[in-house]
C-alpha cells in the first residue's frame, strides 16, 4: 500500500505542478489603449464592424426614433394617441420641461424666473403653433440652443408622449368657444378637494359629482 500511497502523491504533485505555468497570463494579447504595431493606425483598439448593431438597438423604425421622413421632420405621430398616452406625456412634461417652459408652456418656468439668462420661447407663438411633431421630438432628441439634449433621460416613446402633450397645451392656450364640448362650463367649475395637500403631500381631488344641493354644502 505504500508504495502506491506513494506514487498517487507524487502523480498529484506533476499535475499541480504542470498547471503553474504562466502560458495563459503571457499570452499574445492587446493591452486596453497600447500601441500596436500590426495595424497601420496603430491602435489596438479596433472600431466595430461596419453595420455593427447593439443587442436591443437596432432602431429599424426610422421615424420613432429620428422623427424626421428623409432630413425633413414629419408631423404626425408614429402610434395611436391614448388618453393614457397623454398622461404619460403630461408626467413627463412636468418633470423634465416645466421648469422651463412653465407648466402651460408660455416659457415662464421656475428656472428663467431664478434668473437663467435664456428664456425659452413660449409654444403659443405662430412658429411654434405651426412647427410640426418631428421638430419637437427633435429637439428633445438633440437639443436646440442653451436646451441640452434629453437622449439619455427619457426614452422614445415617452418623448413623442411629450410632443402630443405639447400640443395638447398649445390647444388649451389657443381654443376657442366652439372647441368646448356642449355642456361644459367655460370656466369650468373649480376642483374639490377631499384633502388640500401639505408641502409634502399633492391634493386629493374629490371624485364625486361636483353638483350638490345647499344642505350638501361643507360649512
Amino acid at each position: 500500500m505504500a508504495p502506491t500511497w506513494r506514487l498517487a502523491t507524487l502523480l498529484a504533485a506533476l499535475l499541480v505542478l504542470g498547471a503553474c505555468r504562466q502560458d495563459m497570463h503571457d499570452q499574445p494579447r492587446f493591452k486596453p489603449f497600447a500601441r500596436s504595431d500590426f495595424y497601420t493606425d496603430q491602435r489596438s483598439a479596433r472600431p466595430p464592424v461596419e453595420g455593427t448593431v447593439a443587442r436591443g438597438e437596432l432602431r429599424d423604425d426610422t421615424y420613432l426614433y429620428t422623427g424626421k421622413v428623409g432630413d425633413d421632420p414629419g408631423d404626425y405621430m408614429p402610434f395611436p394617441v391614448s388618453a393614457e398616452l397623454l398622461a404619460r406625456g403630461q408626467q413627463r412634461y412636468d418633470i423634465y420641461c416645466a421648469p422651463c417652459h412653465s407648466r402651460v408652456g408660455d416659457g415662464n418656468g421656475v428656472i428663467p424666473a431664478r434668473g437663467f439668462p435664456r428664456k425659452p420661447p413660449s409654444f403659443h407663438i405662430e412658429r411654434l403653433r405651426k412647427a410640426p411633431l418631428g421638430y419637437f421630438f427633435d429637439t428633445i432628441t438633440n437639443g436646440f440652443g442653451s436646451m441640452p439634449d434629453y437622449a439619455s433621460q427619457v426614452a422614445p416613446r415617452d418623448r413623442w408622449a411629450i410632443v402630443a402633450y405639447v400640443r395638447v397645451l398649445q390647444l388649451s392656450q389657443s381654443a376657442t368657444r366652439a372647441d368646448v364640448p356642449s355642456g361644459q362650463k367655460v370656466p369650468s367649475d373649480p376642483p374639490r378637494f377631499e384633502e388640500p395637500g401639505s408641502g409634502a403631500t399633492l391634493p386629493v381631488v374629490e371624485t364625486t359629482p361636483a353638483h350638490r344641493s345647499p344642505e350638501e354644502e361643507p360649512k
